[in-house]
């Protein structure tokens, strides 16, 4: 649950988000939401060029069904546990800066799997940090990640994932440290990744 200050984004004296249902109750909202968005991850995402335009069509893709500002970046400051993510003013900014350097490193294209995965450990973690959705940023964090790590010739063996090692991970990143998520990045690279060392 995100910590908000004067949330437009919620029902007056709750925190459950306005959604497209009217559902009230956050469990009602979660099952829903949880429901939708994995049908739709199993549909073809929106094509596009790796960057914050294309990040925002797979969250719009994503969550659509549930909220009307699905693909539009947060206008209200959130943290999870004290801790702050990018507040809105800066989101446009930030996201433009990482996905242009995103684009300077060929999209960690031509690497190792070990390479990658440390690359985009860092990325992952600067698009955390930028967190640019008021709700729903990592699962559309991991789509757009799959995405990327196929065009870079390191497909992704979901049935590997781990949700609470890559959360774990995620947080550690949060600190400054992408060891231990470059090591999930990695574990999921799919075996018969042709440049796997």
């Amino acid at each position: 649950m995100y910590d908000a200050i004067d949330d437009p984004y919620t029902y007056d004296g709750s925190t459950v988000l306005i959604n497209k249902l009217d559902l009230r109750d956050q469990k009602e909202l979660d099952a829903f939401e949880l429901e939708i968005s994995t049908q739709r991850s199993e549909e073809e995402l929106p094509n596009g060029q790796l960057d914050f335009d294309h990040f925002r069509a797979v969250h719009h893709h994503l969550f659509q069904d549930v909220y009307d500002w699905a693909g539009m970046p947060r206008t209200v400051r959130i943290s999870k546990q004290g801790n702050a993510f990018c507040y809105p003013e800066h989101i446009k900014a930030q996201a433009s800066k990482l996905f242009s350097n995103l684009k300077t490193a060929d999209f960690y294209r031509n690497l190792s799997a070990m390479d990658f995965a440390k690359g985009s450990a860092r990325f992952l973690a600067d698009l955390n940090a930028i967190h640019a959705f008021r709700e729903g940023n990592g699962r559309a964090q991991l789509s757009f990640f799959a995405m990327l790590a196929h065009r870079a010739g390191h497909p992704l063996d979901m049935d590997k994932f781990d949700p609470d090692a890559v959360l774990s991970a995620m947080i550690e990143s949060f600190g400054g440290n992408e060891a231990k998520l470059a090591v999930e990045i990695e574990r999921l690279i799919a075996p018969g990744d042709s440049r796997r060392e």
